[in-house]
């Protein structure tokens, strides 16, 4: 790794939900995605937090934005001036967001550099444990190809689940179907959101009431990671207390490794509002 022609910089965006210590000690770059009200825009994780967001719900919702090409171009440049040849990107699904076919869009003004970019057809922390694996790779010497094609082979290997107390923030950015969120809120349906292999939002359970719902994750992390060695996260939206019991129980399990616990970031939570608790399991 000492011949700068080797070495190899990592891009994500700041969907991905890794805690800061992760991103800083392994120098990863994270595009910040967009929050919009009105004609002010914030980006993701560095203008504006989770909390503000909520602060406002539900009087203003705000819309989101892919991150902006003009820092992806910015960051290439940079990368490319101090001598990176080799760029690995993985973002947040292209079912859910522009950005990764925007960071291919941008590479192609950079014929010199070798951009890879990978769909993680997820989000959150289950992109965030994409990363977390580039990354290690990264610092122990592996080639860009190898490990773009062992970060495609994890994204069968990771699943995430969430639910939310209501349907109302989905349906208004355009997530969810308009008539099944209305119905799901009138009769307290609470469906178990995951994200399916075009990296879409589908209902992977229903179940009617919050704690039912918070039940059903513990059971489906529970049944995912039955006769596996797992790493888990344990992600929450303004709902720590909940997030916080569901970590506790599932870390009881013997053969979970370890278990990241955090806040999903203000980007993800204008499409969810307040109140989101979701489990990520990583099978080994």
């Amino acid at each position: 790794m000492d011949n700068i022609n080797n070495k190899i910089a990592l891009i994500t965006d700041s969907s991905c939900d890794l805690p800061s210590e992760i991103l800083s000690k392994y120098s990863i770059f994270t595009l910040p995605l967009r929050v919009i009200y009105g004609n002010k825009e914030y980006r993701d994780g560095i203008d504006i937090t989770p909390q503000e967001i909520y602060s406002r719900m539900p009087d203003e919702i705000p819309k989101t934005s892919m991150a902006s090409p003009s820092d992806c171009a910015s960051l290439l440049q940079n990368l490319q001036n101090k001598g990176i040849k080799n760029i690995l990107s993985i973002n947040i699904s292209g079912g859910l967001s522009g950005t990764y076919d925007m960071v291919k869009m941008v590479s192609k003004d950079f014929p010199d550099l070798n951009v890879i970019a990978i769909d993680s057809k997820s989000l959150s922390i289950g992109l965030g444990f994409m990363v977390y694996e580039a990354a290690k790779m990264i610092s122990e010497g592996f080639d860009i190809d190898y490990i773009k094609n062992k970060v495609l082979s994890l994204r069968d290997k990771i699943k995430i689940f969430y639910c939310l107390p209501v349907l109302e923030y989905l349906k208004k950015g355009g997530r969810i179907n308009t008539v099944a969120a209305t119905i799901g809120d009138i009769i307290d349906i609470k469906p178990i959101i995951s994200i399916n292999e075009e990296g879409k939002y589908y209902s992977h359970a229903k179940v009617r009431g919050r704690k039912r719902s918070l039940d059903k994750l513990v059971e489906i992390a529970k049944e995912i990671s039955e006769g596996h060695t797992v790493r888990l996260a344990v992600m929450h939206g303004s709902a720590e207390k909940e997030a916080q019991k569901i970590k506790d129980t599932l870390s009881k399990l013997p053969n979970v490794k370890d278990i990241i616990f955090g806040q999903i970031g203000p980007a993800l939570g204008v499409h969810t509002g307040p109140g989101l608790v979701g489990v990520c399991v990583y099978i080994q």
